[in-house]
């Protein structure tokens, strides 16, 4: 079984990521009107968190949005959303001098490391802030929010300089978790408010742009205190990964959240995020996963309001 301690010394192939793009004239107005980001804070520097939403503000999607060209934007998203997403977004793009494309050709990779081979191989030198991004014609790295780690995007297949170890992607995961980050999957679309991944709490919603799909309720949630659930981050002793959408007990059988994903760290010890009653955090009530006790973790930021315009301003 593979743990997170194997050493990172080389960057780890990412599968569970892809890329689509949007391009065209319209391409930042069309996002405008979709998207939970102020998107002309995506400057080629910095890449905002962001996500879409049903109209009654359930999460289709999150992930990261990158502009890589004057009329260029990139969303790195789960790979298991990124044909929903596309098929849905082309509906409205229609009206819009904007193309919505997967960009199947990149290769996706990871470390924890600033790792010279990568930055020589894409000509560029690595970003040293959280949420921002180097581009070249090779490719992209961008420095993800959280503990230090590059995600790194190929336009070609970058070959010996990315492994495919097991350990490695485990410890991926793992540092995701950690830093309270948590990627929507098809398992669970159209089912979270935002702020239910701490999405306000990561940057991942400018309350001070215009109307998006799904503003007025994520606005609503957020300035009534509406927001009953929570990410959480949590830990059991296990041998197995319990799979997303599981749910934890209270010591009455009472469901009272679910998972939402989850990594070893080590061979008896997983550590998760699940979406929880915030009941629970606030009344300190034990929890259960199938009749194992559960043990909760401070997250590594405050459950509050972090707008996506200051963070931008930090890095200017």
């Amino acid at each position: 079984m593979a743990t997170a301690n194997t050493p990172p010394s080389s960057a780890v192939r990412l599968t569970q990521y892809a890329a689509l793009d949007i391009k065209g004239a319209d391409a930042e107005k069309f996002l405008q009107g979709q998207t939970s980001a102020q998107v002309s804070l995506a400057n080629g520097t910095f890449a905002p968190l962001t996500c879409f939403c049903t109209p009654k503000g359930r999460m289709l999607a999150n992930g990261q949005l990158l502009r890589l060209g004057n009329d260029h934007f990139r969303l790195i998203l789960d790979t298991s959303l990124a044909d929903t997403l596309a098929n849905h977004l082309k509906k409205f793009a229609a009206f819009y001098k904007a193309e919505l494309s997967l960009a199947a050709s990149v290769t996706f990779a990871g470390a924890s490391q600033p790792l010279d081979a990568m930055a020589e191989h894409l000509g560029i030198t690595l970003p040293e802030q959280p949420y921002t991004h180097v581009t070249s014609p090779k490719g992209t790295a961008l420095r993800m929010p959280g503990s230090p780690r590059w995600l790194f995007m190929f336009e070609e297949d970058a070959g010996s300089l990315v492994s495919s170890d097991e350990a490695l992607q485990n410890a991926w995961q793992l540092a995701d978790i950690r830093s309270g980050l948590a990627w929507l999957t098809d398992a669970q679309q159209d089912h979270f408010l935002p702020q239910m991944l701490n999405w306000e709490a990561l940057g991942g919603i400018s309350f001070k742009k215009g109307c998006y799909t799904g503003q007025e309720v994520v606005a609503r949630a957020h300035f009534r205190g509406q927001v009953k659930k929570r990410l959480v981050h949590a830990s059991i002793h296990a041998t197995t990964l319990p799979a997303i959408g599981e749910p934890l007990h209270d010591e009455n059988g009472k469901s009272m959240g679910e998972i939402v994903s989850s990594a070893f760290s080590t061979e008896q010890e997983v550590e998760l995020l699940a979406v929880m009653n915030t009941k629970v955090t606030e009344e300190a009530l034990p929890m259960y996963w199938q009749q194992k006790p559960i043990t909760l973790h401070p997250l590594p930021y405050p459950v509050e309001r972090l707008d996506p315009e200051q963070i931008a301003a930090q890095l200017a």
